[in-house]
């Protein structure tokens, strides 16, 4: 496709909205809706790869009150033409189809292959890949299951968002900072995953979420895996001029 000349695309994910509390969110809100601001016009594209919310269902009449500010924000940006792409993550993995009803905005459940400018990028959120983390890989195959996604739905909302709230709160205590922390070449396992997919599928760019650390590793020679960290503890993002 033909790249317009000092346009970017930019890369952001783990927002985490709705945690810890709804005034700290608040602020996180404000903050990327600012940030949002300050690209549009430099905006080739914006790709929000995974866990825009900490939980996020979409019931057939009902979704999750709040985050109207950067819901706007996303709307004003398909309104000026600016395409907006949202992977789901680990934490709002049962995102459906409101985003592309009411915002024009497709979501992503699995990985996908882009091309731009000529350059080959694999994206997604992370979570499941590589190595390792079998009881969770387990738990996402019960997830995504379309019965336990129906069985969910007959939760009153107040019941079901409070409990799902409850356990990713829970989560997050029992794990602290640990995915902050950088494990070593051999331990990262996107990193792993990434070596291993660029020997069926070459590309120029592994770029993903998940994480919660800015990372920028060599997978081979002429390839490298980028993560673009958070927007809780960072505030960190990835930006793609065509070329680099």
């Amino acid at each position: 496709m033909h790249w317009e000349e000092n346009k970017k695309i930019y890369c952001l994910s783990d927002f985490h909205l709705g945690a810890p509390n709804m005034a700290a969110s608040r602020l996180r809100e404000n903050r990327i809706v600012e940030f949002l601001t300050s690209i549009q016009p430099t905006a080739a594209a914006v790709y929000i790869i995974g866990d825009l919310f900490d939980f996020w269902f979409e019931y057939k009449q009902v979704v999750p009150k709040g985050y109207i500010r950067l819901l706007g924000k996303l709307a004003a940006l398909r309104d000026a033409g600016i395409p907006v792409y949202v992977f789901s993550g680990n934490h709002d993995m049962w995102m459906k189809d409101y985003f592309q009803q009411e915002l024009d905005i497709p979501v992503y459940h699995d990985p996908q292959l882009l091309e731009w400018n000529g350059k080959r990028i694999f994206m997604g959120h992370g979570d499941g890949l590589g190595p390792g983390d079998q009881g969770y890989k387990m738990l996402k195959k019960v997830f995504r299951n379309p019965f336990c996604h129906w069985l969910f739905g007959w939760l009153h909302p107040d019941w079901g968002i409070g409990l799902a709230n409850y356990f990713s709160r829970k989560s997050r205590e029992k794990t602290g900072g640990a995915e902050e922390v950088f494990k070593g070449e051999d331990n990262e396992w996107l990193l792993v995953f990434a070596r291993e997919q660029q020997q069926k599928t070459p590309v120029d760019f592994f770029v993903f979420g998940h994480r919660h650390l800015p990372l920028d590793l060599e997978v081979v020679p002429g390839c490298r895996y980028l993560n673009t960290g958070d927007c809780i503890t960072h505030f960190t993002y990835l930006a793609f001029d065509g070329k680099d």
